[in-house]
């Protein structure tokens, strides 16, 4: 008997559509791409739960007639291509046809559209890739597309959405990947009725800006090259803009984001030996190349693509953003041009105002072993009594230093310090078994994490209110997550109030954090906490307070007093725990005597 069988077409689609739709940003990044081929100069988009309920996007674009808007939704329907050899000779964003196929297969879509030639245009109702019904309707010349119940029909599929903030997050990356490409189309979207970005038609560098905030203005530089085999624009911030979190990173080729980590070891490459180890720095570049030289159609996501001269382009990648960071290094520069400059006359003194060198007046004859010599310098007296042999000299008052006895052997501490940090960092201690090392500065971690999670738990941190308040820009991408990290912030002692557009000043840190950069470490401790993902509360206390107390901690290399020292100690064996770190790492280590014998 037979068992080999041809899937129906709503199964084939679904099975499509799980390359394709993996999430509500699929879903409106193909739509937006759509729109941009279509020749769309305005796209609204907006969501309704994270796209989990509903999905929008307007576009003024070409609209189409009746008959194409039902064939666009068949599979492999496009007006992208005709014939293979197009797939090597791209212009557009689409040419695989899948995506509305893919759409429609997996939720309730409703589109409007027509065209400008057409007086009337069409409305259709596709639900799970079965066609419900299709009327003309009065609508604008573009298309409206609205995507409702994403999922409904693959229960499983939606059971694993993430939560809405991380949802969201994702459809802000996608949308401002497509922005960033196309500064001269105008963009808004909208989330539950509240607009998060609305970017005029501009520039590159002022659509980066619109998206990332003013303050980027002034971390970037230009890049721009042109060889026969590529050409590179685009902007790289300088190195001392270098950062752990939160970097901007674009990559895109002929108009379309991809993602390439060979071509981002080049940009690092060039910024050797200029970033401190572990930190990044943001960079827009956009690579435009001969369509023949790259390959598009390796997934249905289309942000992996293969270059035929990899190699060549890395190099040309790196020599480009070294020459760009070289020439605006801002390298002091002598300045030989004095025309018009006023005339400063050098000082020449003459012979009656010269200054004379002082003398010395001094007793060439004095011998000191000489009987009888005198001498301006007190001598000695009582240096027999401090000489006897056989005894000890006691001096009349104790060390200053205190004693650590009583600091060190109680129930809670059984230590005794034996001398400053070793190096800067490590601090040596006797125990009753041996000796141990202490690292000062993850002793120091562990106690601020305490300190700061207390601070949570009863909202009693003290805030140090700032001289001259500084502002912050946070990207939209952030606007679902940000409230309730900032509210968190405010506990441990944080002063941030709502500028609106996504800018905050700060107006306050904690206590004893005076000295930091309160903008570079709100941004950071934000950036760790979004990237966590996290969504109980107590969790997100837990990422704070680290992230907070690794900056604040008693840095590596710097020389404690004794007092600091014990301080240290004494304040480590009161935490709950005292040999590890929040993250996992060793604070201190024991050397047994044992040990310390076999050694010798």
């Amino acid at each position: 008997m037979d068992i080999i069988h041809l899937l129906p077409d709503s199964v084939a689609n679904q099975i499509a559509a799980g390359e394709v739709i993996q999430r509500p940003a699929s879903v409106i990044k193909e739509l937006i791409e759509n729109s941009i081929d279509a020749g769309a100069r305005s796209i609204n988009v907006s969501v309704v739960d994270a796209g989990r309920t509903s999905i929008q996007v307007i576009d003024d674009g070409c609209g189409m007639t009746d008959t194409d808007a039902r064939l666009s939704f068949e599979r492999h329907a496009t007006s992208k291509i005709q014939q293979a050899e197009d797939l090597f000779t791209l212009h557009t964003m689409g040419f695989r046809g899948e995506a509305l196929a893919s759409i429609a297969a997996v939720a309730q879509v409703t589109l409007k559209t027509r065209t400008n030639d057409d007086e009337v245009g069409t409305e259709l109702h596709i639900e799970g890739s079965r066609l419900i019904s299709q009327e003309p309707v009065a609508c604008p010349v573009g298309s409206n597309f609205t995507i409702e119940n994403l999922f409904f029909n693959i229960p499983a599929r939606r059971k694993f959405l993430k939560s809405n903030a991380t949802e969201m997050n994702n459809i802000m990356q996608a949308f401002e990947r497509i922005a960033l490409v196309y500064p001269d189309v105008a963009f808004s979207i909208r989330s539950n009725g509240t607009e998060l970005l609305h970017l005029n038609s501009s520039n590159t560098h002022q659509r980066i800006c619109d998206i990332f905030g003013k303050r980027i203005n002034q971390e970037l530089v230009p890049v721009e090259t042109e060889t026969t085999l590529c050409t590179i624009k685009g902007y790289v911030a300088t190195p001392q803009n270098a950062k752990k979190k939160g970097c901007h990173q674009y990559f895109f080729v002929n108009g379309r984001y991809m993602k390439h980590p060979y071509f981002h070891k080049a940009v690092m490459s060039a910024y050797e030996r200029l970033v401190p180890e572990g930190e990044q720095i943001s960079y827009f570049l956009y690579l435009t190349v001969n369509p023949e030289d790259i390959d598009v159609n390796i997934h249905p996501v289309k942000t992996e693509i293969k270059f035929d001269n990899e190699q060549a382009i890395w190099q040309i990648i790196m020599a480009t953003v070294r020459d760009a960071i070289g020439r605006f290094a801002g390298v002091a520069s002598l300045e030989f041009d004095q025309e018009g400059k006023p005339n400063i006359p050098v000082y020449t003194p003459d012979e009656n105002t010269m200054v004379k060198a002082p003398r010395i007046d001094f007793n060439p004859s004095y011998n000191p072993f000489k009987e009888g010599a005198t001498s301006s310098r007190p001598s000695a007296k009582g240096w027999d009594e401090l000489f006897k042999v056989g005894e000890k000299v006691t001096p009349s008052t104790p060390p200053s230093h205190s004693s650590l006895t009583s600091l060190f052997h109680s129930p809670t501490s059984p230590l005794s310090l034996l001398q400053q940090p070793y190096k800067g960092r490590y601090i040596l201690c006797e125990s009753e078994g041996g000796m141990i090392l202490i690292d000062q500065h993850r002793a120091s971690q562990r106690i601020l994490f305490e300190r700061y999670k207390r601070a949570f738990e009863d909202n009693s941190a003290h805030t140090q209110k700032v001289l001259f308040p500084e502002v912050i820009q946070f990207p939209a991408s952030y606007s679902d997550q940000l409230p309730s990290i900032l509210e968190e912030l405010q506990h441990l002692g944080f002063d941030i109030s709502n500028l609106g557009g996504g800018s905050y000043s700060i107006n306050g840190v904690p206590a004893g954090l005076g000295g930091m950069d309160a903008t570079k470490l709100v941004g950071e401790l934000v950036n760790e906490t979004i990237e966590q993902g996290v969504k109980a509360s107590e969790e997100v206390h837990s990422i704070l307070a680290l992230g907070l107390a690794k900056r604040a901690a008693t840095p590596v290399g710097e020389i404690m007093s004794t007092e600091d020292a014990e301080k240290l100690i004494k304040q480590l064996f009161e935490c709950s725990t005292q040999k590890y770190t929040p993250d996992g790492k060793l604070i201190l280590t024991e050397i047994p005597d044992d040990e310390l014998l076999r050694k010798f």
